[in-house]
């Protein structure tokens, strides 16, 4: 939904003398778009503070003291109004952090001081973020108690801090680059990030395009046309690699669901529960191209069920997170994730278990996996080469009555 967030308030400033950190140009507004939104802030009567110090407790305190007297306040109001009235998720508020430390301090312009200003910002609206410097490199670590598997981390009085730009470097050798932590207590840096996703901003409906899915079930050709919005890639291009439960839960943004899933509705209105899983199932394996992420990304990467939508070839836990999504949606049955080591698939709780079931606590699970394999797989059945190895059920579902 657009929206104009206004805020028009004027700021006293001051400015302490001997500082590293050099005061410039005035910064009376702040506007950009912002995923469906027009951030706009008049009146702001800030100054611009550049960064000439050197990347040490000093300089980095000598910044911190001028962006504080700066008349940041009314910026720093609005980002905490806009997390408390639209409540984004963690990730989704920390891209409203870059677009606005890139609108004040851009990156190509000095990185540095971009990526200061955005530690800045976040330890200001209460995130607990903290530096590390080796030379040159300045990365940047936010406290954060979940299992993140692709990005740095590192731990400190017990807690767990992970990096949130550690893909500007490309890659660093840790066991020969020794980064030193800069200490700087910030009152109002209370609190850990969560990479949870639990809701998809609602874009702008002029930026979707009509994608069209298809693929045959009992010899009938199924086409559907949806609507995506290619800036969700953009969303989430370097939301690292999770915990499943982290987004498997994450639902569709509104026109894409609106889309997609009234057609799958009608498609299975006239079928009993186990043929519309079943449809579901061949829905998912079958309307995409299948491409391991080595070769589609170049590394490991977890879609969530939109990016599935969005990308032409996907891999199985990609297809997982969508299939699941579908049958949560759809018929809200009973799930569990399984991981192999080299595999993930969905069983589902019917009334009556199909074929071999997965015997969870008690409970029968019947395996629909929604990725091709080398013969056409029912539910019920898994491929033979995975039939012997060893699974962890890395998600459970119950739907909530």
């Amino acid at each position: 939904m657009f929206r104009i967030i206004f805020i028009a308030l004027g700021i006293l400033l001051y400015f302490p003398a001997g500082s590293v950190a050099k005061v410039c140009t005035p910064v009376a507004d702040v506007r950009f778009e912002f995923y469906g939104d027009t951030i706009s802030l008049k009146g702001l009567n800030a100054h611009f503070v550049d960064f000439h110090g050197v990347l040490t407790d000093e300089g980095v305190g000598a910044f911190y003291a001028e962006m504080d007297h700066a008349g940041f306040g009314a910026l720093i109001t609005s980002l905490n109004n806009y997390r408390n009235e639209r409540r984004p998720d963690d990730w989704m508020y920390y891209q409203l952090i870059r677009k606005t430390a890139e609108y004040l301090s851009p990156k190509s312009e000095d990185y540095i001081r971009y990526t200061l200003y955005k530690w800045y910002f976040l330890n200001k609206t209460g995130y607990d973020a903290v530096l590390n410097v080796a030379g040159d490199k300045l990365l940047f670590y936010v406290q954060c108690d979940e299992n993140i598997y692709d990005i740095p981390f590192h731990m400190r009085n017990g807690k767990q801090y992970v990096c949130l730009n550690y893909h500007d470097y490309g890659a660093i050798d840790f066991r020969k680059t020794k980064f030193t932590m800069l200490n700087k207590t910030v009152t109002e840096a209370q609190h850990g990030f969560s990479y949870k996703l639990t809701q998809m901003p609602e874009l702008k409906g002029a930026e979707y395009e009509e994608k069209e899915l298809s693929f045959n079930y009992k010899n009938v050709r199924y086409s559907f046309h949806i609507k995506l919005n290619t800036g969700v890639k953009n969303i989430f291009t370097n939301y690292p690699v999770a915990d499943y439960q982290l987004y498997f839960n994450m639902p569709l943004s509104s026109k894409t669901y609106e889309s997609l899933i009234p057609q799958l509705k009608e498609s299975v209105y006239s079928m009993g529960v186990r043929e519309g899983v079943d449809y579901l199932m061949r829905f998912t394996r079958y309307a995409f191209l299948y491409k391991p992420d080595g070769e589609n990304f170049g590394k490991e990467k977890r879609l969530l069920p939109e990016q599935t939508l969005l990308s032409d070839a996907s891999d199985c836990e990609d297809r997982a997170a969508l299939f699941f999504y579908l049958v949560k949606e759809i018929y809200n049955l009973p799930m569990i994730v399984l991981a192999y080591p080299e595999h993930v698939t969905i069983a589902v709780q019917f009334d009556k278990p199909i074929g071999t079931p997965i015997i969870y606590n008690g409970r029968k699970y019947s395996l629909c996996d929604p990725t091709p394999q080398k013969t056409d797989m029912p539910i019920g059945k898994l491929p033979r080469e995975w039939s012997n190895k060893q699974y962890e059920v890395a998600l459970v579902y119950e739907p909530v009555q």
